[in-house]
């Protein structure tokens, strides 16, 4: 029994508010407070319980490991690998579906043994996988802990993964890996004015990356927005303009298509992807204009204009 009379398992039914209120802590608020914050937005905690040798996991490294994984209150693992002698070796980037995990393995050496704690955005997401994985919990208040470096350094790595899942058409799954590094930049409040412009110049090739994944899976509306978003970071960034124009090509706004194609030409005249675009949209839009004045001339098949002088 705990020091205020209740079982730790009885603490589980209480409302977070009212634990609080009563001064109390659950298993994994006690954990945490001993555990390293990697990321630096308290959603991946970690501890080391035994140090490795080495440099660090690469991020195209394949790894073999032993885990157990444990939910809040509960004695067993719901998902554990102590019952394989040897586990199958595991490609970073492919075979690691649990996005929490992947980035905490990048942080191990080998021969490393440490515990590490996630919330649900890292993990399951806050749906669960019921009956499984319940619901998540609330989110704890995102906090700047760690140097900006160490961020930049795991949104690069997010980034190269989605980089390798684009050359592979994998477009859904780099599109994944994207966000995933725009939601931690999201997560980091810029310390000064310097931070910040650091924040955006690793934005900006997201944005356009994004975009350009978003084109390959048909959806030029998404696109033409983070087009839009890097447009916010650099005004004058050509391949911004070109993908903005692409985007709207393919929505058949033809007015706008040609504008940030004609600037994007005007930055790089002589781009061949830019050239053979704007050949594109001449041909498609002289298509649309010889349609409408078919559409015309059947909706008003006795209308002529004779022009006197």
């Amino acid at each position: 029994m705990s020091a205020n009379g209740l079982a730790s398992r009885i603490q589980q039914f209480l409302d977070p508010t009212e634990r609080l209120m009563a001064g109390m802590q659950s298993p994994f608020q006690r954990l945490a407070q001993q555990m390293q914050d990697i990321l630096g937005d308290r959603g991946i905690l970690k501890e080391v319980i035994q140090a490795g040798e080495g440099p660090p996991v690469p991020r195209d490294a394949s790894v073999s490991i032993h885990f157990s994984a444990y939910l809040e209150y509960s004695d067993q693992p719901f998902e554990t690998t102590s019952h394989l002698k040897y586990p199958r070796m595991m490609k970073l980037g492919r075979d690691v579906t649990l996005y929490g995990l992947e980035l905490g393995l990048l942080s191990m050496r080998k021969g490393e043994f440490s515990r590490f704690l996630f919330l649900p955005r890292y993990a399951y997401g806050e749906i669960g996988c019921p009956p499984l994985i319940p619901l998540g919990h609330r989110a704890v208040r995102e906090q700047n802990t760690v140097p900006l470096s160490t961020v930049l350094n795991v949104v690069k790595t997010q980034r190269c993964f989605g980089n390798r899942c684009f050359s592979q058409s994998r477009y859904a799954d780099a599109k994944d890996r994207y966000k995933q590094a725009l939601t931690l930049l999201k997560n980091r409040e810029p310390a000064n004015e310097e931070e910040g412009r650091s924040i955006a110049a690793m934005q900006l090739p997201i944005f356009l990356n994004l975009s350009l994944t978003l084109l390959r899976l048909e959806k030029p509306l998404k696109a033409l927005h983070y087009g839009q978003r890097a447009l916010e970071v650099d005004p004058q960034n050509t391949k911004a303009l070109f993908r903005c124009g692409q985007a709207c090509l393919e929505m058949d706004d033809y007015e706008k298509a040609r504008d940030f194609l004609l600037m994007a030409q005007a930055n790089e005249p002589f781009n061949n992807d830019i050239n053979n675009t704007l050949k594109k949209f001449a041909s498609c839009y002289k298509d649309f204009m010889d349609k409408e004045k078919e559409m015309c001339s059947k909706m008003f098949p006795d209308f002529h204009v004779t022009l006197k002088k």
